[in-house]
């Protein structure tokens, strides 16, 4: 058989054969992956033009896509059509030549009646919301995960986010962005990442509090790294007793009724996954018996399992979470955050959870999600999520990104978009294969950040797209011009001779970042905490190399802060970086330099705020480094008040004042 056919059909359905890697060079993938790829998104690769055929008479959903104010046309054979907005408000639209033309001005979803057919309508504005929109100005904020707020129990909750974002507030910060909330696995918390959820659409029951609706409180813990075992269980013994004694609040009948059969179906997994794991491990349910595979045949049969008071419980911890979410939330705005929380939207889930149990043809099954080899992970990465399949969004009109994506602005003034080079291409392994041996896939990024951009008007909120990695040509100026802020962060703000950026040069229409929850903080990148965990686990690479690099960025690094003006000092001798006078300097210039930014927000990492030197995760290691398992030090109130946290906010104040 000749590639062209089969060329031709990875065309049609978004598999970009070739491709360009992190060197320039110019690569195809191979006819094997191309082949695995196509399979599993449910494309016959041995019969490539009987494929081809039957995708031109698929449909494409019943949504159509328009920007407001701008002109759009679509063919009529009866020679008119009716439009009716939102607000119920009714246009006649007429044809000429068998074409209606029309501009709409509003925002919205509409509905267009054209020939007999209803068609959807998303009429979407120019570009996102941005802070200057909602401030009025450039604005700061901090940044937290949510499980290390140490202000009681185990690991952080609503209530501490609660008190936490009050604090902030006091403090004058206008945001508080936190680590994803989404639903993980009850039955399983040492799985623990928040980047592989088990739903996007859900939160985790653990960070509920019962104590926020009259249930007990928990007993504090003053451990530095979160036993998540010990402590999920701490909590879901509290769960439980609240569920037994708060079962009856109305509330609780409006949540159920308002989630519906996804809610109900949720719960249903937490129930029954509870009730697997022993057996065949939590997230594992391919392995279920056969009646519990899906959820139309598990609704039926769950009665069998006695399941009842635990879905009711599953339900409860969702609504618990819900209402705790919410109250953090309204805390923040009412502690004068202008913009309130900013979520975190993960970049997929895991394909043994919630979503894939009950809606499998949303997602990419056998196909995980990864970055194909670069310069710092030479065989590439497959990172054993998947998400949304391209033709699966649009022939559901986008309904499973749409449901996503208002779960994550809910009780959020803004999101930050995981990994937001998928809105145009995604890197996707087959299953079992090596992470290099993978394709990219494209999605409809057009479509999807007009979407975007409605629902950032619809919610008030701000949009961030994680743009960090190997960016393809423009990718960035498209997000800019769609209001979506892309993200500067510190150590990736160079000249091409390795020198930093002065602040007044990064773009305005981005987020300005001292480190992230992949980086050392400034202190450990200071002090070479990095290259100390990468020695201590045997990394590729030449640490003694690393080391002389590293000293010479600490040069550049004060180069910068002098020509900025925000110091004349020397810098400390190179061979002392270990000096806790330096790194504090180091500190307190690093928020400095990316506070003098013109960026519309600058966001702070508590751990740099603090002067900590261990960051949240190490990518690429699971068990050697305690991931997504760092405690704060102190409760939040007590840390934002120390004399060195507080003089930090003094300046930033002072740089970005409300």
């Amino acid at each position: 058989m000749s590639r062209e056919p089969l060329l031709a059909l990875a065309q049609a359905v978004g598999v970009l054969v070739d491709w360009t890697d992190f060197n320039g060079v110019e690569r195809q993938v191979g006819r094997e992956t191309i082949e695995a790829v196509l399979a599993a998104l449910g494309h016959d690769p041995k019969a490539p033009q009987e494929t081809l055929a039957r995708l031109g008479r698929r449909g494409r959903g019943g949504l159509m896509i328009v920007q407001a104010g701008a002109p759009f046309s679509l063919a009529s054979a009866s020679g008119h059509a009716r439009l009716t907005l939102e607000n119920g408000q009714t246009l006649d639209l007429a044809a000429s030549d068998g074409q209606i033309s029309a501009t709409i001005e509003t925002p919205g979803y509409h509905w267009l009646d054209v020939d007999e057919q209803r068609l959807s309508l998303a009429v979407c504005p120019a570009r996102c919301l941005t802070p200057r929109d909602l401030l009025g100005r450039p604005g700061w904020g901090l940044g937290v995960q949510l499980y290390a707020l140490s202000d009681s129990g185990a690991f952080g909750d609503f209530s501490s986010l609660a008190a936490f974002a009050k604090a902030a507030g006091a403090a004058g910060a206008d945001a508080l962005a936190i680590s994803p909330t989404n639903a993980l696995f009850p039955a399983a918390p040492e799985r623990c990442s928040p980047y592989s959820p088990s739903s996007r659409d859900r939160l985790n029951i653990l960070f509920g509090d019962p104590s926020s609706i009259g249930g007990t409180g928990p007993a504090a813990t003053g451990e530095a790294l979160i036993d998540w075992s010990a402590g999920a269980a701490a909590k879901l013994a509290r769960l439980n007793a609240a569920y037994h004694v708060f079962a009856g609040d109305p509330r609780l009948d409006d949540f159920i009724a308002a989630g519906g059969q996804a809610l109900r179906r949720h719960a249903l997994f937490e129930a029954l996954d509870e009730r697997f794991a022993p057996t065949f491990g939590a997230g594992n349910w391919r392995a279920w018996p056969a009646p519990f595979r899906s959820p139309q045949s598990a609704e039926r049969e769950a009665e069998t399992l006695g399941l009842g008071d635990r879905i009711g419980f599953f339900l409860f911890a969702q609504w618990l979470a819900d209402l705790g979410l919410a109250q953090s939330q309204a805390a923040a705005k009412a502690a004068g955050l202008g913009l309130g929380l900013i979520a975190d939207l993960a970049v997929g889930l895991d394909p043994g959870g919630a979503h894939a149990w009950s809606r499998p043809q949303d997602l990419m099954m056998g196909l995980t999600l990864g970055a194909p080899p670069d310069a710092f992970q030479a065989a590439g990465q497959a990172w054993g999520i998947t998400s949304f399949a391209p033709d699966a969004l649009t022939e559901s009109s986008y309904g499973p990104f749409l449901t996503t994506l208002r779960a994550a602005l809910a009780h959020a003034g803004g999101v930050r978009i995981d990994h937001a080079l998928g809105l145009g291409r995604l890197w996707v392994v087959p299953d079992g294969a090596d992470a290099d041996q993978g394709a990219y896939l494209r999605y409809p990024i057009d479509d999807l950040l007009s979407l975007i951009a409605l629902e950032s008007h619809r919610a008030g909120a701000v949009v961030i797209g994680e743009d960090l990695g190997v960016v393809p040509p423009g990718f960035r100026k498209r997000l800019a011009e769609r209001g979506l802020l892309g993200m500067r962060v510190l150590p990736f703000e160079r000249d091409t001779d390795g020198g930093f950026r002065p602040p007044g040069e990064w773009d305005s229409l981005a987020v300005a970042m001292t480190s992230t929850h992949d980086l050392a903080p400034v202190a450990g990148w200071w002090r070479g905490r990095d290259i100390e965990w990468r020695r201590r686990l045997a990394a590729p690479g030449d640490r003694d190399a690393e080391t002389l690099e590293r000293a010479a960025e600490r040069q550049a690094f004060w180069q910068a802060a002098n020509h900025a003006g925000l110091t004349r000092a020397p810098p400390p001798a190179a061979h002392a970086p270990q000096a806790a006078d330096a790194t504090d300097v180091a500190v307190d210039l690093a928020l400095e330099l990316v506070a003098a930014t013109p960026c519309e927000l600058a966001l702070i990492p508590i751990e740099d705020l603090a002067g900590l030197d261990e960051a949240p995760n190490l990518p690429g290691v699971v068990d050697l480094h305690p991931n997504w398992r760092r405690r704060l030090p102190q409760p939040s109130p007590a840390l934002l008040a120390s004399p060195q946290v507080a003089a930090r906010l003094e300046r930033l104040r002072a740089q970005r004042p409300r």
